[in-house]
């Protein structure tokens, strides 16, 4: 009988090692076919492995491989692990994924090193599908480090410019320190609860940890800041942004609808801890909330596409954040699902705008092409409307069920007064994006180069857009603590008053960037206007901040130490290798009188050695 589960990740590796043998000697139509044919075989894997779980009654299951390593006690084991959380991540990450692969068929057809995309983008899914379906922390942090290193890889996927090198070490270095906290926290876990794997350390942490355990809290801590770094969040967001440097796709698939989801997952899947540390909980809304109303400001004075949007994703992710920490986890999860299907959308539709414009991205150089693009002008549109969460989109229900969770902690009024202004600001930019793509003048003519391949990923992703978040997310009932989204019912006015905020925000940015009623002219262009113009683009001052607190001080003592006193010690061993060498060289005549006078020499010394030693004893 076929084990659909271990399909599931086995079909993206196959396929990434097919395309690394045959090293892009294989023509472009094969290269699609097994770069986007082994995602959507393990798309279709992951469906058939749903309908086996849930024709099972919905009991999580576990599928072992084989034992990773044996040292003592210590027996990491590969072992797939499937229960209504990891479900809905895999279907998000193969299913979101088949479609931008398909995508990707004809965004790239043009470009060289095709086979080395699909390449770089099967082995991703296969390291984010063992992330999501990993029974064991080691195995999960496997996956982790696996979509480090692929997205390195497709940041710098142009690698002609040093700028995109730059960007690839740049998001390279930035989430190796949150890494560096997660692995310091998974030491903690197995000395102090002797084991990795999840279920097990969950009932242990509970079995040996008070409520408010200092230990418990320094964990999930350090895990907060492995989550932290991977998805983006404030301090150590400030690589996301550069990570547009990469190819279109890359950014729909890994920046936007899985990969800076991994640290949601990591919260929501370890919950337990959290649970019983109020303090680490508390911080991760917090997190949330300040990332999520920076990155909004940040997003309304960007002149690239692409930069808006990866901002736009930021301060998502800081409201999937903002759930986790309230205990809104199903809103959380549902959020994740929503979203990749929105921002997959608006990132594809604008690779279209951006390719029929010759690779242009400044939305000041774009306009006037809603009728020339109208399936990328649609897909924006339902896209936008998904994002500012106007009513009966997918966004809609499951940013709302975020903003009512808000209220129902202490202080729950501060965090939805800042989340319902991001939301707001987060109408008035997308508004902003779509007059300056879409309307007024036309400042290049386009090109349209979509074909079916493009255009039929855009329609799916449309149709999911709005109707992906009718029906709720019943998976993660049974999972998480709150019982799932269908259960969370909120009334009274705030239920009415936070759906009205982005309609709020849609007018108003109707008044400001269209009908121009509202004339903001003279207070842009004023002294303090421009400041915190400039102030809001720069990201807030972050990078400004490390640049001069962390990067010039290490350039300063590297160039200090440009010969390496570290080094000095090696060069030092290896001169005396050589002098060693070259004083038993000298003995190497070859004449038969001289080894063996040598040899007779050296036994001598040994018998007088032997003498000696007798004669002390």
């Amino acid at each position: 009988m076929i084990d659909w589960l271990t399909l599931v990740p086995v079909l993206p590796l196959t396929g990434f090692l097919v395309l690394l043998v045959t090293q892009g000697r294989l023509g472009k139509l094969p290269v699609a076919i097994i770069g986007a044919g082994s995602v959507g075989l393990a798309a279709l894997a992951a469906l058939l492995a749903g309908l086996e779980f849930y024709a099972a009654g919905a009991e999580p299951r576990s599928v072992h491989l084989w034992t990773w390593m044996a040292a003592g006690t210590f027996r990491p084991e590969i072992t797939l692990y499937l229960d209504g959380l990891s479900l809905v991540m895999t279907g998000v990450i193969t299913g979101v994924g088949f479609l931008i692969h398909l995508y990707a068929t004809g965004y790239m057809a043009s470009e060289g090193g095709y086979s080395r995309f699909f390449a770089y983008m099967n082995l991703f899914v296969f390291a984010m599908l063992m992330l999501v379906l990993g029974d064991n922390l080691l195995v999960l942090f496997l996956g982790w480090e696996g979509v480090g290193l692929c997205s390195y890889l497709l940041i710098g996927f142009f690698h002609d410019d040093p700028a995109n090198g730059y960007a690839a070490r740049k998001a390279f270095v930035v989430t190796r320190v949150g890494d560096t906290f997660m692995a310091i926290g998974l030491f903690l876990l197995f000395r102090e609860l002797g084991s990795l794997e999840i279920r097990t350390i969950l009932t242990a942490a509970i079995e040996t940890w008070p409520d408010g355990s200092t230990l418990c809290t320094a964990i999930a801590l350090l895990l907060l800041g492995g989550a932290v770094g991977k998805s983006a969040q404030v301090p150590l967001q400030t690589w996301l942004p550069d990570a547009m440097a990469g190819p279109t796709p890359v950014s729909a698939l890994i920046h936007a609808a899985t990969m800076v989801t991994a640290g949601v997952y990591l919260i929501a899947r370890m919950h337990d801890l959290f649970l019983l540390s109020p303090l680490a909980q508390t911080a991760v809304a917090v997190v949330g909330l300040v990332t999520l109303f920076i990155s909004s400001f940040t997003a309304l004075t960007q002149r690239d596409i692409k930069r808006v949007l990866a901002y736009s994703t930021m301060s998502q992710i800081g409201y999937m954040f903002l759930a986790l920490g309230v205990g809104a986890w199903s809103a959380a999860i549902f959020h994740l699902v929503t979203h990749a299907f929105f921002k997959a959308l608006l990132f594809l539709a604008a690779g279209s705008v951006i390719l029929s414009l010759h690779h242009e991205q400044d939305m000041f150089r774009m306009g006037g092409l809603w009728k020339r693009l109208p399936i990328p002008f649609w897909s924006m549109v339902i896209g936008s409307a998904a994002l500012a969460a106007l009513p009966l989109t997918s966004g809609f229900y499951s940013k709302d069920l975020i903003l009512l969770g808000a209220l129902d902690v202490d202080g729950g009024a501060w965090f939805w007064g800042v989340a319902a202004l991001a939301a707001f600001m987060t109408t008035l930019y997308t508004v902003r994006m779509m007059v300056l793509t879409f309307f007024g003048e036309v400042h290049t003519e386009p090109h349209d180069e979509s074909g079916a391949s493009m255009n039929v990923p855009l329609i799916v992703l449309a149709v999911l857009a709005v109707a992906g978040g009718w029906f709720g997310l019943a998976p993660v009932a049974e999972v998480l603590p709150d019982g799932g989204v269908d259960g969370a019912v909120h009334e009274g006015a705030m239920v009415w008053i936070t759906a009205l905020v982005p309609i709020a925000g849609l007018v108003v940015g109707y008044l400001v960037f269209v009908a121009r009623r509202i004339d903001l002219d003279g207070l842009i262009d004023s002294g303090l206007g421009r400041a915190v113009a400039r102030f809001w683009h720069g990201g807030w001052g972050f990078d400004t901040t490390y640049e001069v607190l962390v990067v010039r001080p290490f350039v300063m003592i590297a160039h200090a130490n440009r010969s390496d006193a570290v080094d000095f010690v090696y060069r030092a061993l290896a001169a005396l290798a050589r002098a060693a060498h070259h004083v038993v060289a000298a003995t190497q005549t070859g004449r038969l009188r001289w080894y063996a006078a040598n040899m007779a020499g050296g036994l001598v010394i040994a018998l007088v050695i032997v003498m000696l030693i007798e004669g002390l004893s």
